[in-house]
């Protein structure tokens, strides 16, 4: 499992011109799966996204959590982020999830989060989604369950 993680002021997804999730303060999480991804993974994500302590405290120090500051989560399923550049100028996602899976995966993962965080917004899996942003700092993280780094 990939996932970008953004600290932002704000975030927003729309489809077809509607506002499906949409938060202030908080993390925008773009997350993509593979077909070896499983609970552990999820669990394992879920678990360093709520406890990364990247939002700045009373010194301005990044030494607190999503809880801590009462922040909010958006979920966004994104396949690109299992892009493939090795050969030629157009990339392969061989190695993401079938959308059959994928959905499945998505729907896990934000299983997890809302039974450890609480409930998140989200996009629509499969859709054609807007993302608009704030990237607060700018903080952007960028993690894989297969590496654990």
């Amino acid at each position: 499992m990939r996932i970008i993680i953004q600290r932002v002021q704000h975030a927003s997804v729309k489809v077809n011109g509607e506002i499906t999730g949409q938060i202030n303060h908080g993390l925008l999480l773009l997350v993509g799966f593979e077909p070896d991804d499983h609970q552990e993974d999820f669990e394992w994500i879920a678990k360093k996204v709520t406890q990364l302590r990247i939002f700045g405290d009373e010194n301005g120090v990044m030494n607190l959590d999503i809880n801590q500051v009462d922040g909010d989560l958006l979920v966004v399923s994104q396949f690109t982020l299992h892009a493939s550049t090795k050969k030629g100028n157009r990339p392969s996602y061989i190695k993401a999830s079938k959308p059959d899976l994928a959905i499945e995966q998505y729907n896990n993962f934000l299983n997890i989060l809302e039974s450890t965080f609480k409930p998140v917004q989200k996009g629509i899996f499969g859709a054609d989604m807007k993302v608009e942003l704030l990237n607060d700092g700018p903080v952007t993280i960028y993690m894989d369950s297969r590496n654990k780094e």
